[in-house]
């Protein structure tokens, strides 16, 4: 039986309860940091000696050399082929809207130039190499490497390096054929954060980057946050969330389902369903617990539900809006007439689903928008993966005679405000009276 924790917004403790409720705390314990950072200093030091050794021992692989982890393109064309045809088509269709849609996000270098002829701009570039991190074992994600790596080459990054373990020996077909599709350059069959330390770091075999993207458990998000500063990371990613906001007018099934969709993740994932209607979440909770039995994930849907899922009734749905900007969820569905106009009162979300036939599903695997999205209230301040993730922007700016001469007596002022004489002289030599006196 699954039971949902209710809670209603007139309680005089509501907010502070919800607030409670919500908080996560991402930070790894302390075995977890020791061991990660004993695994960092081992690859860092041994490079390719310490990958092998580590892989052998976490993924039971009985490698002989480290040629044994380098997987090659003719693999990935062969995994490929091997793949269902229509696997292989739906990839290749949630590929390409991928694509299409991330196009839309390239930001290019611009430059304007002022009436003295002082030019000012800014130079838009993509990183020269991206690492993707990408789970294995249970966890098999192609569609993670398509939203991904389908950015980094719309940036315009020039090599992606994708790190995927292999416990067992086993290396799941759809993962590889996904990489084939996405055009990743290089592929390694290592994981955890001994994968992590190779690319932040680089070894004689593993490639050094600058930046890694992509999901992993715990000792993997540890590992990001702890190479931080020696590369660039996307995020550290807490449990999955959807928060679905109904007038109750919705099929109750299909609303159950979507609260499903999450909660099969983890036991750790939270699904909130958000309505002034109290009968429909009666309908909606006698739904889940007649659906629940058709679930493969049950017993984890079950735990995430009576540990993680909330009820919230409200008074009417402007009152939704505000506990949906308040949670600030990764995935928010707005099953509501005229869903628009209500997206448009959403400022804190990692996507909006609009509509009572858009399924959070669909943003997951084809949609085109990236399914790597903020979690843990960070989408107050943060955004989804894009092109953006994988360019860097340099600011241009080249004075003229008659500009160094205007701009350098603002920042003479400036700098001798400061106490920093050697700024200020700098622009002051640049002075057309400075010039004058120096020609005399």
């Amino acid at each position: 039986m699954i039971a949902i924790k209710r809670l209603i917004t007139s309680a005089p403790n509501f907010w502070t309860e919800l607030d409670n409720l919500l908080a996560w705390d991402t930070a790894a314990d302390d075995n977890v940091f020791s061991t990660v950072r004993e695994i960092i200093a081992k690859v860092r030091l041994n490079g390719d000696s310490a990958l092998l050794d580590y892989t052998r021992q976490f993924d039971r692989r009985p490698l002989q050399s480290i040629e044994d982890i380098i997987i090659s393109e003719e693999r990935l064309q062969q995994a490929l082929a091997r793949i269902d045809k229509n696997q292989r088509k739906a990839l290749e269709e949630a590929a390409e809207r991928i694509r299409i849609y991330h196009q839309r996000q390239v930001q290019n270098s611009w430059q304007y130039t002022e009436a003295d002829g002082t030019i000012l701009g800014q130079q838009v570039t993509p990183l020269d190499r991206v690492g993707l991190y990408v789970p294995g074992g249970k966890a098999t994600y192609p569609s993670s490497v398509l939203m991904n790596a389908i950015p980094a080459k719309v940036a315009g990054v020039e090599t992606i390096v994708m790190v995927v373990p292999a416990p067992d020996n086993l290396l799941n077909d759809m993962v590889l054929a996904a990489a084939a599709i996405a055009g990743v350059n290089q592929v390694f069959s290592v994981g955890g954060a001994q994968a992590v330390a190779a690319l932040a770091y680089g070894t004689s075999t593993i490639p050094k980057v600058d930046k890694i993207v992509g999901p992993g458990n715990i000792y993997v998000a540890t590992a990001k946050s702890l190479v931080f500063g020696a590369v660039g990371i996307d995020m550290i990613a807490g449990p999955s969330e959807i928060l679905v906001i109904c007038d109750g007018e919705t099929d109750p099934d299909w609303i159950a389902m979507d609260l499903f969709s999450q909660a099969e993740h983890d036991e750790q994932a939270r699904a909130t369903l958000v309505t002034p209607n109290v009968e429909f979440l009666n309908t909606v909770e006698n739904s889940i617990n007649r659906l629940i039995a058709e679930m493969p994930r049950a017993e984890i849907i079950q735990t995430s539900l009576n540990t993680r899922g909330l009820f919230i009734q409200v008074k009417d749905l402007d009152e939704a809006v505000q506990v949906a900007n308040f949670i600030a969820p990764e995935h928010l569905e707005l099953s509501l007439n005229d869903p628009q106009t209500w997206a448009s009162k959403i400022r804190n979300a990692g996507a909006i689903f609009m509509g009572r036939y858009t399924a959070e599903a669909i943003g997951d695997y084809c949609a085109g928008p990236n399914h790597v999205l903020p979690t843990s209230r960070t989408a107050r301040f943060s955004s989804p993966l894009g092109v953006y993730d994988f360019q860097k922007r340099s600011s241009l700016i080249m004075c003229s005679e008659t500009g160094a001469n205007n701009l350098g007596q603002i920042a003479s002022v400036l700098a001798h405000s400061e106490g920093l004489t050697a700024h200020a002289r700098s622009a002051e030599y640049r002075i057309v009276q400075n010039l004058l006196e120096k020609s005399k």
